[in-house]
C-alpha cells in the first residue's frame, strides 16, 4: 500500500534471506523478504525471536504500521494484537512478555508518522488521523482520504483533504 505513491520511481528495499523447509524438514527453499526500511527489517527479526512465531506467520500478521504494532506491545494492548491475524489471545500475550522490555526503539512518539516521509505522505496521515478523531475507523479513514487525494491531487492541506473526502 506504501509502495502505491512511488510508482515509477526507483525505491531500495532491505532484505531479509532465509530458508524454509519442504517436507519435513528434507529439503529447503531460499525465501527473500524486502522491507521499506531497516527499521521494519529489525522489527520483523525481534518480532520472529519470540516463542511461536515464525517468518510465515509474522508475515501474514503484521498487517498494521510496525510502529503502532510497537506501541501495543508496550502499552500491553492485547486487543490491538488479537486483531492481527494469526494472533490469538495467548500468542499475544507471550509477544507482550518477551518483547516489552525490547520494543522501545519501534514506538512511535506523539505525531510521528509510520509511513513515508514527505510533504503528500505528511498530509495522508494528518487527514487519516483527523478523520479517526471525527468517529472513522481507521480503514474507512485511509479509503476516505486515498480516494479524494487520487480524485484531486492538488489537495495541499489535510483540512482540504479532510473537507474533500467527506464530499
Amino acid at each position: 500500500e506504501r509502495l502505491a505513491e512511488q510508482v515509477g520511481q526507483t525505491i531500495s528495499f532491505h532484505t531479509l534471506e532465509y530458508l524454509e523447509a519442504q517436507g519435513q524438514g528434507t529439503s529447503f527453499v531460499p525465501r527473500l523478504l524486502g522491507f521499506s526500511s531497516s527499521r521494519d527489517r529489525e522489527f520483523f527479526e525481534l518480532f520472529t525471536t519470540v516463542k511461536g512465531i515464525g517468518n510465515r506467520k509474522a508475515l501474514r500478521s503484521l498487517q498494521l504500521p510496525l510502529g503502532r504494532i510497537a506501541s501495543a506491545i508496550a502499552a500491553g494492548d492485547t486487543a490491538l494484537l488479537t486483531s492481527l491475524p494469526e494472533i490469538g489471545r495467548r500468542t499475544a500475550e507471550t509477544i507482550i512478555v518477551d518483547l516489552k522490555d525490547r520494543i522501545d526503539e519501534f514506538i512511535l512518539e506523539p505525531g510521528q508518522v509510520d509511513e513515508p516521509v514527505g510533504p503528500a505522505a505528511e498530509i495522508k496521515a494528518e487527514s487519516i488521523a483527523v478523520l479517526v478523531q471525527l468517529g472513522e475507523s481507521r480503514t474507512d479513514a485511509r479509503e476516505l482520504v486515498e480516494r479524494a487525494m487520487t480524485a484531486d491531487p492538488e489537495l495541499e492541506t489535510a483540512e482540504d483533504v479532510v473537507t474533500a473526502a467527506y464530499r
